[in-house]
This record gives C-alpha cells, structure tokens and sequence, in this order.
C-alpha cells in the first residue's frame, strides 16, 4: 500500500479529465498538489476546487512539449515541497487521419505533448526520486505515463496518435526496467485507456503548432473520435480510481476495459504466427464499408 499523507503529487493535464481526477483522489489522501496545464482557466478551476478541498496546492500553466516550461515546472516543485513522490505524466492530445495526410504541424503537436511531455517529466523529476529513495529508506515513489490502448492496437485512421502512445508505451517500459534493474524506491506503471469522455476530443482548442485544412480522412477522424469518445461507459472518476488501484498495488499495466485486451492477443497471434497485423473489422465488416464510403466520398458530402 502506498503512503500518501503529506507526500507530494505532480500532475500534468490537472486542468480536466483524467488530471483532474488524480488530483482529486491525491487531496483526498492528504497530498500536496503541484498541478499544470495549459489552459489555464480549466488549471484555476482544478486549483480552486483543492484548495476548498484543504490541500497544500501550486499552480503552473504548462506547455509539456517545451522542455524548458517543464524544468521550470520542477524547479517550482522543489522549492516548494522538495522531491515528488507521485508522478503522473498526464497531458496528451488526439489527432485522425491517413497516415500520410498527417501534416508535419501535426506530428509536432501531437508528439510534442503525448510523448516529449512524457520524456521532459521523466528528465526532469525521476533523477530527484532516484536520489530520494537511495538516501532514505522509507522514501517510495510512483511515475505514471498516460498512454492509451490506441498505443497497444493501432487501429486505422488514427496514425499520428497511435505512434505517439506507442512509443510512450515502450518509454514506460523501459524506465520500469531501468528502475528496477537499480533497484530503485520508484515504481513505474502505463495508464492505457480505451474510450472515457474527457476533453481530449477538442483538444484542438490548445494546440499551439499552426494548424492545416482537414483533409476528409481527418474529418471523418474527428468525427468518430468524439463519437466514441462521448459513448465511452466508465467516467474519468472510474479511471482515477483504477489508476491509484494499481499504485497501490504497484501494477504496471493499468486496463480501463480488459475485454479489449482481445483485440491485444489477436495482435500478437499476428506477430508470432500469422505474419501480418489482424483485421480490425473482422467480426464488423459492415463497419469498415461504411467507414470506407465515409472517406472516400466527395469533399462536398463532409
């Protein structure tokens, strides 16, 4: 079981969603709050509600994909509350389309914040949290990536996003091996979410790289992304919970919907056996046709 009284917790992303959430559970277990997003009046509204909550609480708006944002983010932590014991490396953003539509502006942003925001706040926080563990014995601590099961599936039309969770997926791999292959007092765990309503269907509204003219895949991208997005079953509530679940339990791999991880064996009977990836639509071909028909219509019919 993790402590958490007095301990402190980092959140990028605190401003809505599943931030928002870790936030909340950390108040209510008696945590210090060191919160950041970029928009900064969803930050106040998060900041508000600790604070009525009776937390110890800074704010600081954050672009994760500016790497000097995120050391000022840490330099502010430390002089606060000293070093961190929870770390949830949190912000992330959606983007569709075929895969070679994807503009360079949309790789940017896209990689910028769901995997260089993800690499800054390991940079910046866990050599702290090494350090802590190795000189006091009862020091534990806890890095969580949010990444998705986008990043364990690959579904089509969603390349940009795919690769970015992906690899966040390895990073946080790798550094729960590198952790442990030191034997240090941190754990690690990877959040892979399926389909929650949060914001991050519009997180366009954020986006600090210019912006190109959809193209009708991206459209239709869109379009089902907040569809499947707002028919989602579990709340970002259900996700918090789960998520401090596996902190407890000191899990790496965190599944908001273990009925998917079907869709992760077919993938990797691909991988050992069949020799290509599986078909996404093979028990709902009707959905590929009109999937199909959707991209491929004229401009004029968006």
């Amino acid at each position: 079981m993790f402590s958490y009284e007095g301990r402190t917790a980092v959140i990028t992303g605190a401003g809505s969603g599943f931030g928002r959430e870790f936030a909340r559970i950390a108040a209510a277990r008696g945590m210090n709050l060191v919160l950041a997003d970029i928009q900064q009046d969803a930050l106040d509204e998060t900041r508000a509600e600790m604070e009525k909550a009776g937390a110890p609480v800074i704010t600081q708006r954050v672009d994760v994909a500016k790497v000097e944002q995120v050391d000022a983010l840490a330099k502010a932590t430390f002089e606060r509350f000293g070093t961190p014991h929870l770390l949830f490396n949190n912000a992330g953003v959606g983007s569709g389309g075929l895969i070679w539509e994807s503009a360079l502006e949309d790789w940017e942003w896209v990689m910028g914040v769901n995997l260089w925001g993800v690499i800054y706040g390991i940079r910046a926080f866990v050599p702290a949290m090494v350090a802590a563990g190795q000189k006091d014995e009862n020091y534990r601590g806890h890095v969580v990536n949010t990444a998705s099961m986008a990043g364990l599936l690959n579904p089509p039309n969603m390349g940009v996003y795919n690769v970015s969770k992906e690899a966040v997926i390895s990073v946080s791999e790798t550094l729960y091996q590198d952790l442990d292959l030191i034997g240090a007092r941190v754990g690690a765990s990877v959040l892979c979410p399926y389909f929650v309503p949060t914001g991050i269907s519009d997180a366009e509204r954020n986006r600090t790289t210019p912006k190109q003219p959809l193209t009708r895949s991206q459209e239709v991208g869109r379009e089902n992304g907040r569809k499947a997005v707002s028919s989602g079953k579990l709340t970002a509530a259900d996700i918090g919970r789960m998520t401090y679940e596996a902190i407890d339990e000191n899990r790496f791999y965190i599944y908001s919907h273990p009925h998917a991880l079907g869709n992760l064996e077919a993938r990797m009977e691909g991988m050992l056996r069949t020799g290509r990836p599986p078909d996404p639509f093979a028990e709902r071909p009707h959905v590929r046709e009109a999937l199909r028909e959707r991209m491929l219509a004229p401009e004029s019919a968006a």
